[in-house]
């Protein structure tokens, strides 16, 4: 299976976030990499990638926004 899809929208939510600082971008790019980290045939220093910044993304303060 390719993964290009996945990393693409994890990478892409993960600078929205940067950018931005959207919790709600933030956490689905937390689930897209628990997901690719739980696909089989991932090797385990990826895998390991991948759920250690799901979980920084996942436990992030979240920062109040005003938005203009």
């Amino acid at each position: 299976m390719t993964y290009s899809p996945l990393w693409a929208g994890a990478l892409s939510l993960v600078l929205i976030h940067a950018e931005t600082g959207c919790q709600h971008a933030a956490q689905q790019a937390a689930k897209l990499l628990a997901h690719l980290a739980d696909e089989e045939g991932m090797e385990s220093e990826t895998r390991a990638l991948c759920e250690r910044a799901s979980e920084r993304l996942r436990n992030q303060p979240i920062i109040a926004q005003h938005h203009v």
